[in-house]
C-alpha cells in the first residue's frame, strides 16, 4: 500500500479498530494463474500470535482455497472514506489551485494462509464470528437455536481461514496535508452531509 508519511498510520490500537470495525474485508491471495479475491466478514484474535491471528470461512465451492497461493496472503480492512469536494477548501479562494481528492482508512494484514476442514475448528469459527455479529442485537441468533444437523450440513459447504498475522500496515488519510483553514472547511462540509459515512470521517480530521 502507498502510504505517504504524513497519512502513515502506526498506532496498533488505530489499527485493530479499524480492522475491528469493518464489517466486511477482502482476502487476497496471489497464484501461479494471477490474484484471487474474495470479501469476507473476518475477525482477528489479537491473543494469538504477536500481532493475532485472522480467523473467518468461505465457501466450499470457493476456488481460492484450492489453488497454492505462492507467499503471504493479504486481508484488507476498510475504514470509513469519503470524497472530499476542493470547495470546501480556504485555498480555492484564495489561490484557486485545489483538486478534489478522498479521505479514508485501510489497514492491510499479511500472513500464511491456512485453509481446513475440521468440523470442530469450522464451528468454532462460524460460533465465534455469529456471536461478535449478533451480540449487538436486543435478541441475538446463536448458531445453537438451529438444529444440530442442519448446522452440521452447512458446515460441509465452507472451508476455514487461518491467517497469521505477520505484518499490519496502516493508511489513514484525513486531510492531514492540507492546512487548518482548509481542514475545518472539510471538518464542516462533512459534519453537515447526509451520508453517515462522511459524518464518521468528519471526526476523524485533526484540528
Amino acid at each position: 500500500m502507498y502510504t505517504p508519511p504524513a497519512f502513515r498510520d502506526d498506532d496498533k490500537d488505530s489499527l485493530i479498530a479499524t480492522i475491528r470495525a469493518a464489517r466486511l474485508a477482502n482476502l487476497v491471495t496471489a497464484t501461479a494463474d494471477g490474484p484471487l479475491a474474495t470479501p469476507l466478514p473476518l475477525f482477528l484474535d489479537e491473543t494469538e500470535g504477536e500481532h493475532g491471528v485472522i480467523h473467518g470461512h468461505l465457501a466450499r465451492a470457493n476456488p481460492q482455497w484450492r489453488v497454492p497461493a505462492i507467499g503471504d496472503g493479504l486481508a484488507i480492512f476498510m475504514g470509513p472514506d469519503a470524497y472530499v469536494t476542493p470547495a470546501w477548501y480556504a485555498t480555492k479562494q484564495e489561490t484557486g489551485k485545489v483538486v478534489p481528492t478522498w479521505n479514508y482508512a485501510a489497514v492491510h494484514a499479511y500472513g500464511p494462509v491456512e485453509f481446513f476442514e475440521d468440523a470442530d475448528r469450522l464451528l468454532a469459527v462460524v460460533t465465534r464470528l455469529t456471536n461478535l455479529h449478533e451480540g449487538v442485537r436486543a435478541a441475538p441468533w446463536a448458531v445453537s437455536d438451529a438444529p444440530p444437523d442442519f448446522i452440521q450440513s452447512q458446515l460441509r459447504g465452507i472451508v476455514g481461514l487461518r491467517m497469521p498475522v505477520t505484518r499490519l500496515e496502516g493508511k489513514r488519510k484525513m486531510s492531514q496535508n492540507r492546512n487548518a483553514a482548509d481542514r475545518a472547511g472539510v471538518v464542516a462540509g462533512l459534519a453537515a452531509s447526509e451520508r453517515p459515512s462522511d459524518r464518521d470521517v468528519s471526526a476523524l480530521i485533526p484540528s
